[in-house]
């Protein structure tokens, strides 16, 4: 079978009674709209936007977010307008049945519809047999090798879709739009879907191509991909659609429901609606990733000095999986299951429907496994592969494998799935998603009877303080498991959301368990989108020596053993290239080098590139990775997680490359090393922990005896309300950016720590940071003073919580107002700043008195223009092709403390050195999100950077002991202030050795 082409899921059944299960949806009046309309009035327009996000128009002026009518709109806006527009059109000339639309406006999120089986290679087979196209010929060869460079002036190398755009616009059939109306498109997808080879696939997209024009067909091809990319999500097309879609997607993942339980937008969801529903596959909640502080993560999990415990669990490497049972009627005593995995994969077919599915790998063992009384649940949990004879997990890949195993033989002594249970949310009839961790724990754990090494229940350890983070994380690493998650036990189950609740630790960002190592470049992977036309990722390999060459002698080769694409700068690539040109062979899977590169899956040839070379005429690059993982796509069985570049080896050939032998070597020191070291723990300033009682969650009859405590948030108010804190609060009380952040949790609200993270963001600040002097300068949104936030929970209580009032803005609560927003603004207070909308406090109504004698406007400080530009200047520049994360991000995990000339020359501390470029190397830091700490003492301390022009000698070695002499603490990275600088051009972190302080 073909690396990329998807099987689709054989088991998958259609619906028929469809009126049964949904008799109030829904009917069109007319038929659906031809299906160009949907890219000339919105894909088209969505993806314009995307590209050029409106400029400055004569007479228009730029507005933020909150703007409105003729001063202009912002890109979210701008799509939200396209989106409504068609929706509208849709309800007015269609009906209120969205769903043919939807499936193909969101392809991806169409649950009830199987995988085609089509990816980029197959489809470009197929078109050129149906256009009777030479494979040798330029267009042929494009299409079939479609991220390589064109072999002329075609563009879009690494766009699929895009190259057949290209191509088909040659030859087309028509030029005008086609007649296919919405319905008939869904037809023939659906037939598309169902098809299972080749040669039924074809005359489908033979028909396609006689009634589509070129760009039709290219938007076609998006959607077979589920590849749309249009620049709106689905949370736009589900808030424009109705304000409870969103909600209902996540506790359904059907967008059927969607369009066809909400076509009306003016009824709301019913409360025993917004619930998860038994036999109704949901979206979990996720995981926060990893802060680099331990001591921060641990904060902002709202731990309280009353209730400080948090959880610590082992991540474990395998498939997120919900398991939901019902009672079964059609057998006494029975029970039916089902399962699904995150991306609202069905996986019953695989694990079982029932106790006596002779087909389950699972269910099949559970006949015991719930307790007397349990009817019905829904369990959330990981599904892992376990192997008895090790008594050991296997790594992530093989699960499918051991289950399909599992079904032709329960009782064999190979590898078997196992169901590792974290969580319950449902219990006989009563949704339990809104009581707290720690109650549903308890729940979980008086509902089940685990059955040894087939259905267990998740352990977790509790803790209160960073150290026995690091202690459990370093016990992970040592049994080479995946990771820790952290959780918060006082904490409600947060459906489809990634909260700072559960919080991932992977030692993949511990430095100190890291290897280098020096591979041979043996092949290459042409990129996609901006890196599209280049080789952007490369195949590394380990040199055969003698031990392992069946002819005896060294011969010229080597086997697969990593990936690496990270690391690289534009001149790392230019580089590579030039000790390369003119030496790279295209890879020919029906004749592969074998004399020169051994792949692993043989005749599958697992990880083949797109580009080989002999290892005589290419590079040895030095590589650092987390560490070293089984794998069965190289050759070497083993892998390095997460590599990236360090540098070029010039000084090297592969000759004098890493061996294999030479690699197991290392391993085996390495791990000897590791068990010989002994981690000591400084447990005399840890506190012993009285472990409180767990209060037991009571379900009605289950017992009656106790009743469930339920710690949900005080207040609604910002309830779909999204928010980005910049700075603590100073008035009208002192508050901490913590503190604000918990408040809006509370109540409700969503925190991000960009602007950009989710749609209408606002913006919270009162203090001239660089983050939101950078968000003023740039003009088109709002920032708010804290004290808006306490004035909407203040008079939401005062309103005995039945309002859940958001207050408009008033001057008062205005720390920047985008322009044209003032005069609306103004509008909500009197001329002395009295609130047309809230109670007054004391203070404020001796404020309004003062005024009304004497108004007074208090002009802005403004930056410094020169610092301002250079600023500018640096974080707009463009970050390389090779970056594919948002800028934003680059430093998101540092801690970074920068040293002062005046520092480093033993004055005082606390005063800065008037340096501009180590400035400006701050400043882009907290661009990038790095936290900055003013303390050497900081025991989070990734790297200390120095202005390598400024330090003496001296300095630098006295530096280097201090930092050497941090007790208990990690050894940080010394470098120079270039590097920040070069990180940020090159858009990915560069190794740091590059730009150590030497002196």
């Amino acid at each position: 079978m073909d690396s990329d082409e998807v099987v689709p899921d054989p088991t998958h059944k259609v619906d028929e009674n469809l009126d049964e299960k949904y008799p109030n949806r829904p009917h069109n009046h007319a038929p659906t709209f031809a299906f160009h309309e949907l890219y000339l009035n919105l894909f088209n327009p969505l993806s314009e936007i995307k590209k050029k996000p409106p400029g400055l128009a004569p007479g228009r002026r730029k507005v933020g977010p909150q703007g409105k009518g003729a001063a202009g709109l912002n890109p979210y806006e701008l799509r939200r307008d396209v989106i409504a527009r068609f929706i509208s059109r849709w309800r007015k000339d269609v009906g209120d049945d969205i769903y043919p639309a939807f499936r193909l406006i969101l392809p991806d999120k169409d649950r009830d519809r199987p995988m085609y089986g089509m990816k980029e290679k197959i489809i470009g087979k197929m078109l050129v047999k149906i256009m009777k196209i030479n494979k040798e010929s330029e267009d042929g060869s494009n299409l079939l090798n479609w991220k390589l460079p064109g072999q002329s002036s075609t563009p879009m190398a690494g766009d699929f879709a895009g190259r057949c755009y290209d191509i088909l616009s040659k030859r087309p059939l028509r030029t005008e739009p086609g007649d296919m109306t919405i319905d008939e498109v869904n037809e023939k997808l659906d037939k598309l879907s169902i098809a299972s080879k080749e040669d039924q696939q074809t005359p489908i997209l033979a028909e396609f191509y006689r009634r589509m024009n070129p760009d039709e067909l290219t938007w076609l091809i998006r959607i077979i991909l589920r590849q749309m990319k249009v620049g709106a999500t689905e949370r736009t097309f589900f808030n424009v659609w109705h304000p409870d879609a969103e909600n209902l997607y996540s506790i359904s993942s059907s967008l059927r429901r969607v369009c066809w339980e909400l076509h009306d937008p003016n009824i709301r969801l019913e409360a025993e609606d917004r619930g998860i529903t038994l036999m109704q596959c949901f979206q979990p909640q996720l995981a926060q990733f990893q802060m680099h502080s331990f001591d921060k993560m641990i904060t902002r999990m709202r731990t309280t000095e009353d209730d400080p415990v948090f959880w610590i669990e082992e991540k474990m490497d395998g498939e997120r999986i919900q398991l939901h049972m019902a009672p079964d009627n059609s057998v006494p005593g029975g029970r039916k299951f089902c399962f699904w995995s995150r991306k609202a994969k069905e996986y019953t077919y695989l694990y079982g429907n029932g106790i006596y599915d002779e087909n389950g790998a699972l269910t099949r063992h559970l006949e015991d496994a719930f307790a007397d009384g349990v009817r019905s649940l829904i369990l959330d949990g990981e599904m892992v592969t376990w192997d008895p004879e090790q008594d050991a997990p296997v790594p992530f890949g093989t699960l499918k494998t051991a289950a399909l195993a599992e079904q032709r033989n329960p009782f064999s002594k190979g590898p078997r799935p196992l169901f590792r249970v974290f969580d319950i949310l449902h219990l006989n009839g009563t949704d339990l998603t809104r009581y707290t961790l720690r109650d549903r724990r308890n729940a979980l754990k008086k509902a089940l009877r685990p059955v040894r090494r087939r259905f267990e229940i998740h352990p977790y350890e509790e803790a209160t303080t960073a150290a026995e983070i690091e202690t459990c994380l370093r016990k992970v690493v040592a049994e080479a498991s995946e990771g820790l998650v952290l959780k918060n036990p006082r904490s409600p189950y947060r459906l489809n959301e990634r909260h700072d609740d559960w919080m991932k630790v992977k030692p993949d960002y511990m430095t100190e368990f890291g290897e280098s190592l020096d591979v041979v470049v043996i092949g290459g992977y042409y990129g996609q989108g901006h890196r599209g036309g280049n080789l952007s990722s490369f195949l590394c390999g380990l040199r055969v020596d003698d031990s392992h060459s069946s002819q005896g002698a060294e011969p010229e080769k080597c086997w697969s053993f990593c990936k690496v694409g990270g690391g690289f700068t534009a001149s790392d690539y230019q580089e590579i290239r030039h000790h390369t040109e003119g030496k790279w062979k295209k890879w020919d899977p029906k004749k592969p080098p074998t004399n020169f590169i051994e792949l692993a899956g043989g005749g599958a040839q697992h990880e083949r590139p797109d580009m080989w070379i002999k290892p005589s005429d290419s590079v040895v690059v030095c590589v650092k990775a987390a560490s070293v993982a089984t794998s069965d796509q190289f050759r070497m069985g083993l892998t390095l997680r997460f590599p990236r570049f360090k540098k070029l080896r010039k000084d090297k050939n592969w000759k004098t490359a890493l061996s294999i032998q030479e690699f197991l070597d290392l391993k085996s020191n390495a791990e000897q090393e590791h068990q010989d070291k002994k981690f000591d723990v400084d447990n005399s300033r840890k506190k012993r922990v009285k472990r409180t009682a767990m209060r037991p969650l009571t379900i009605a009859g289950y017992d009656e005896k106790e009743n469930a405590e339920y710690l949900g948030p005080s207040g609604h108010v910002f309830a779909h309300l999204n928010f980005f804190v910049m700075t603590e609060a100073n008035a009208p009380e002192k508050k901490s950016k913590a503190e604000l952040e918990q408040l809006v949790k509370a109540n409700g609200g969503k925190i991000y720590q960009t602007n950009t993270a989710a749609p209408d963001i606002i913006c919270i600040a009162e203090r001239r940071t660089v983050k939101v002097a950078s968000l003023q300068k740039s003009g088109d949104t709002n920032i708010v003073r804290p004290s808006w936030l306490m004035d909407c929970v203040k008079q939401n209580i005062k309103d005995a919580g039945l309002s859940d009032l958001i207050l408009p803005f008033e001057p008062r609560h205005m720390f920047f107002t985008i322009e044209g927003r003032d005069e609306e603004i103004s509008f909500n207070a009197d001329r002395f700043g009295d609130s047309y909308a809230r109670d007054t406090t004391v203070e404020e109504l001796k404020e309004t008195l003062e005024k009304m004698g004497h108004l007074k406007q208090e002009s802005e400080h403004t930056l410094d223009c020169r610092t301002s530009k250079r600023i500018e200047a640096l974080i707009q520049r463009k970050v390389d092709s090779g970056y594919t994360a948002p800028c934003g991000w680059l430093f998101r995990d540092l801690v970074l403390y920068f040293v002062t000339s005046n520092e480093s020359s033993g004055e005082e501390n606390g005063r800065w050195s008037p340096n501009l470029g180590l400035t400006l190397a701050q400043n882009t830091a907290r661009f990038g999100a790095a936290s900055l700490t003013t303390s050497l003492d900081n025991p989070g301390i990734t790297h200390v950077i120095v202005d390598q022009d400024m330090a003496s000698s001296l300095q630098v070695v006295s530096l280097r002991g201090s930092l050497a002499t941090r007790p208990g603490k990690k050894l940080p990275h010394l470098v120079s202030s270039k590097w920040v600088e070069e990180s940020w051009k090159n858009g990915t972190l560069l190794d740091e050795e590059r730009f150590q302080v030497r002196r």
